[in-house]
């Protein structure tokens, strides 16, 4: 790759090594490119060699101490390496630098909590326990769907960050306490087009998919998820034509059943959210069915209902009525 003032963080993300052995080729006849040494070990993280990301993390520092990155790679690196006050220090100098950048604060609160526990237990080496928090994730043609089931948590109580191909968040739960976790993500989405949601069961966090294909798993090569992945199952219809929802979740975790609804209200709730993620044909089909046939009949088959008449047809227990 021809020499550039920087690497787009796509080609780093696509293929960390090649990435790795472009920027060694280009730093060989600039040495004093500190965004070269920021991407380079933005490149080293990817690949998991934390030692080599810190050193050149912080050669990017000396070169450029302006720049807010080269603390974030510096304080990913060292907390890696199980360094969490140098870690702290970094994220800190670079939340000075620039305040506007949420995922500081998310990096920061980790390094505390993994500080204390380590107090606690007498190591730096030991491993936090596991908040008793759980997750779910799900996904659609163009979002994925990220589910925690925290309950109560107040309506300021979320910090949310999202990068292409990161998830920082942050979340204040009932008890007081912070509880924190980064996805490294498969695969890339559009940071301005995702969000997060309150309720009172759960913090649910929608990522726009860069690219609609199906995602096999949540994180990239070498992280290993905690978080479930459902597969749902196809929704059945009045319609002979199958369709793959795969916007709905199939198994319901036990925080959820206490704001589940019941009866003909769960029924409704349940086509309100499958007409409100579908297609223009699904709800087009969905108000035609339903209307032609009296509330008797709905379908999500534009190709079927879009050619006929719907005729009413009622259960087996009941009859029609004309008035």
């Amino acid at each position: 790759m021809a020499a550039e003032s920087s690497f787009p963080d796509s080609f780093i993300d696509d293929d960390p090594q090649k990435a790795l052995e472009a920027l060694n080729e280009a730093l060989e006849g600039d040495s004093d490119n500190a965004e070269w040494f920021c991407q380079r070990a933005y490149a080293h993280i990817l690949l998991k060699n934390y030692s080599c990301a810190a050193d050149d993390a912080k050669k990017a520092q000396q070169l450029k101490p302006s720049l807010p990155l080269t603390f974030m790679r510096t304080g990913i690196a060292e907390y890696y390496l199980n360094h969490y006050e140098s870690a702290q220090e970094a994220f800190t100098q670079g939340q000075q630098l620039d305040v506007s950048d949420t995922s500081y604060e998310i990096w920061i609160k980790r390094c505390e909590e993994m500080m204390g526990d380590c107090t606690q237990n007498g190591s730096e080496n030991v491993t936090p326990a596991v908040p008793p928090v759980k997750h779910d994730w799900y996904q659609t043609e163009s979002q994925v769907i990220v589910t925690v089931m925290a309950k109560n948590v107040p309506k300021d109580g979320v910090c949310v960050n999202f990068t292409d191909k990161e998830l920082n968040t942050m979340i204040q739960l009932a008890s007081g306490e912070s509880y924190n976790f980064h996805l490294n993500l498969l695969h890339p989405i559009v940071p301005q087009q995702s969000n997060f949601k309150i309720l009172t069961t759960k913090v649910e966090i929608k990522m726009k998919k860069t690219d609609g294909i199906r995602w096999e798993k949540l994180e990239g090569e070498g992280q290993e998820s905690n978080i479930k992945h459902f597969n749902p199952n196809q929704h059945p219809t009045s319609s002979n034509h199958a369709h793959k929802w795969d916007k709905m979740v199939v198994d319901i975790s036990e925080e959820e059943k206490s704001e589940n609804l019941e009866g003909d209200a769960a029924l409704n709730k349940l086509f309100q959210q499958i007409y409100s993620d579908g297609t223009d044909e699904v709800k087009r089909a969905m108000n035609k069915s339903f209307m032609e046939s009296g509330g008797t009949v709905l379908s999500t088959n534009w190709k079927d209902v879009g050619k006929r008449k719907v005729d009413v047809n009622p259960p087996d227990d009941a009859e029609v009525k004309k008035y």
